[in-house]
């Protein structure tokens, strides 16, 4: 392993316990290179948000945040460029970006979704909700696809891969709601806060909470086709990188699952899922995937619902 691909790991081992999990499941080259990115994606993340591997949030002067930004698109383009790269987690994106042919428009778009939250923007709409999660999500789930072998004008099964993004994020949405509250971040459409009756600046407040019960009972609906459309995508993968997949929409779709469950109670704590828990998804996982690569890929699949779609 070199070391590059080491620190990744250790990125993803401390910042996405959920992530770690299911890419153990790669064959040893792809896992290397979906954890290089990862790091990448993990990295530009948090000096949006000053925080370490998503933990520790401190308040950043506009200022440098308006800074930040702007070297994340300049390094960006210049490790995409093939210039040498000081920081770790370029050198690893550079390294798994050239190697693997990751357009630059994604990466880009990614950092896009980041500019859309220190802008503090609003959505008038669900479909401008979708859009964001194209941006933070969506995009990185195409940039993942490409990892896995799956080629760059492959838009049938990079559609997929948009949807699990779009469903991951429309769930971590539903998780985090009132913490981003609380942070002054907003993701849910301004029409459903209108439908629900919650004022301005008041999504965090206890009293709202039984609306903001119904919101992420909304939320996690509506990721449901996301995740029933992904499942398709994996006919066209390696059997071990199907499985990975697999394995992470499952834990992804059981923290939905769990908020819901929770209730009131789901905003007390980070809603998460158990070692066990994330063992069964695995095992489960397992099954689904070896059923994609095998049935499935013999089979002409469903079209794709009529669902939003950035590509």
């Amino acid at each position: 392993m070199t070391d590059l691909a080491a620190v990744s790991r250790e990125s993803i081992q401390k910042g996405s316990q959920s992530f770690a999990a299911a890419a153990a499941l790669f064959d040893p080259v792809t896992r290397a290179d979906a954890e290089m990115l990862y790091a990448w994606c993990r990295h530009c993340d948090d000096v949006i948000d000053g925080q370490t591997l998503g933990h520790d949030r401190v308040v950043l002067d506009p200022e440098q945040v308006r800074q930040t930004l702007e070297a994340l698109y300049a390094q960006t383009r210049s490790a995409l460029a093939g210039k040498p790269q000081a920081e770790p987690a370029f050198a690893a994106f550079q390294a798994v970006a050239l190697r693997r042919n990751i357009p630059e428009a994604w990466a880009i778009e990614m950092i896009d979704g980041f500019a859309m939250d220190v802008a503090g923007a609003r959505y008038a709409s669900y479909d401008q909700t979708l859009k964001y999660c194209w941006h933070v999500a969506g995009a990185v789930g195409v940039m993942m696809a490409v990892v896995m072998g799956v080629p760059s004008g492959d838009l049938t099964t990079l559609r997929r891969a948009q949807d699990l993004g779009l469903a991951f994020q429309l769930t971590n949405i539903a998780r985090d709601i009132v913490e981003d509250a609380r942070n002054d971040r907003v993701y849910l459409p301004d029409p459903w806060l209108t439908e629900a009756r919650i004022p301005p600046g008041k999504l965090a407040e206890p009293e709202y909470r039984p609306a903001v019960v119904a919101l992420a009972r909304r939320l996690v609906a509506a990721a449901e086709p996301y995740y029933a459309s992904a499942r398709w995508g994996l006919r066209a993968l390696p059997f071990r990188s199907a499985w990975a997949v697999a394995a992470a929409l499952g834990v992804y779709r059981q923290i939905g699952l769990a908020v819901v469950a929770r209730g009131a109670r789901a905003w007390d704590s980070r809603t998460s899922t158990s070692t066990a828990m994330k063992a069964w998804r695995a095992i489960q996982g397992g099954f689904i995937a070896l059923r994609g690569v095998t049935l499935d890929r013999w089979k002409t699949p469903p079209e794709r619902p009529a669902l939003w779609s950035r590509l």
